[in-house]
């Protein structure tokens, strides 16, 4: 999957993603975080892809958005051994 970082600070981030289920899906961990203030994504059009924004408090975008992955990694191990469990 393809990233581009639009725009860049401490408490701001534009990301452009190629993927608009993935978009929702961090939009969806980020705003669990405390220190995210604005976590979401638009689209220009539907021939274009989703740019993701994050504003912070307290924390660097980039920690957040790791942090964010982290999560949906944890996440996604679970939900496979609840699935491996069924066979």
């Amino acid at each position: 999957m393809e990233t581009t970082i639009l725009e860049e600070s401490k408490e701001r981030m534009e990301l452009e993603i190629e993927n608009m289920t993935i978009a929702e899906l961090l939009r969806v961990y980020l705003n669990k975080n405390s220190n995210v203030t604005f976590a979401a994504w638009k689209r220009e059009h539907i021939t274009k892809n989703p740019i993701l924004l994050i504003k912070t408090k307290d924390e660097d975008c980039k920690k957040a958005l790791k942090n964010a992955i982290k999560e949906i990694e944890k996440d996604l191990e679970k939900t496979q051994k609840e699935f491996s469990k069924l066979k």
